[in-house]
């Protein structure tokens, strides 16, 4: 029996790579792997065949899925730090929404209809009202970035390309998702750095910081990816589903909980430059749809998780 042709773009990025681990334990999958040109050629994990493509080049794009032939997407690509859509929205723009109409395009052209996954994002409801916590997939959608915007586009372009094309798509709105390996640019991970480095004697023992008001819903990216395959094999094309735990978290918490996990004494300073023009306060999801479609279930806590960045942080830096 041929394998399952498994296609993850942004397959070396944070979410890539962990999808990438999961699937390389299947041995029914065969995984493909899109990144931008300028990543190493040799993929982080030996299991995946990597291609370079800038995403938005719709003849690369096409090229690559014609020879892969893929039986499920899974969509990751993209401009994902919130930050940089204030500083570069039409970057943002580009990137997310022309690189999905490309892979969209591709399978409408070369007449392909894999179950694909689009990971959209929680930060497409944003200003939420407090009774409607936690958020479900009926909440109305307030964006309060660029990127939500974005987000928003890719979310509802998906849904449009499978009622036009009957493309089996599935869209996931996940929630803030953290581990090993994630970008210094997001909150959890750049925390658990400066701890690391202040551990290490290579910052002074001052934590810079942004809004720690802020609450969110976090959960592992590990739990993450396992729910994006249980998408593509439960979730029913058309439909969109929340990924998350279903419980907030103060951020100013989750620095509380990584400076118990060292013991190391700091001053905590905010800095104007990690506050944005606007902010969503409180985002806390309801994953019960999903957890009833598919069975998902959380095998990591919240500490364990948070225990687990700080140390991946640590070893960072001794290197």
């Amino acid at each position: 029996m041929r394998k399952q042709r498994v296609l993850i773009t942004g397959s070396e990025g944070f979410v890539g790579g962990h999808l990438t681990d999961f699937l390389s334990a299947k041995k029914n999958v065969e995984i493909f792997g899109i990144d931008i040109p300028s990543v190493k050629s040799k993929p982080a994990n030996k299991s995946v065949k990597l291609f370079g493509c800038d995403l938005t080049n719709k003849l690369a794009v096409s090229k690559i899925i014609k020879e892969i032939k893929p039986d499920k997407i899974f969509h990751l690509a993209g401009r994902a730090f919130v930050g940089d859509s204030w500083s570069n929205p039409q970057k943002t723009f580009t990137v997310n929404l022309f690189s999905e109409l490309n892979i969209l395009n591709s399978l409408v052209e070369l007449k392909l209809n894999p179950r694909v996954q689009i990971a959209c994002s929680s930060e497409e409801y944003g200003l939420v009202a407090e009774k409607d916590l936690p958020v479900s997939e009926e909440n109305e959608l307030r964006p309060l970035s660029p990127y939500a915007v974005s987000k928003i586009a890719q979310d509802y372009l998906g849904y449009q390309y499978h009622k036009s094309y009957g493309l089996n798509i599935v869209r996931t709105r996940s929630f803030n998702h953290i581990g090993p390996r994630q970008s210094e640019s997001f909150v959890v991970s750049n925390f658990a750095r400066q701890i690391a480095l202040i551990e290490a004697g290579r910052q002074e023992p001052v934590i810079n910081v942004g809004n720690l008001n802020a609450v969110r819903d976090f959960t592992d990216v590990r739990d993450i990816v396992k729910a994006y395959w249980l998408c593509t094999e439960k979730g029913l094309p058309g439909e969109v589903y929340n990924i998350c735990s279903g419980k907030g978290q103060k951020i100013a918490d989750i620095l509380k909980t990584l400076l118990s996990l060292s013991g190391v004494k700091v001053q905590i300073t905010k800095d104007p430059k990690r506050m944005r023009p606007s902010d969503v306060p409180v985002l806390i999801g309801n994953n019960k749809k999903f957890v009833k479609k598919t069975g998902w279930k959380l095998e990591y806590s919240l500490a364990k998780t948070l225990s687990a960045v700080l140390n991946y942080w640590r070893e960072e830096i001794q290197c």
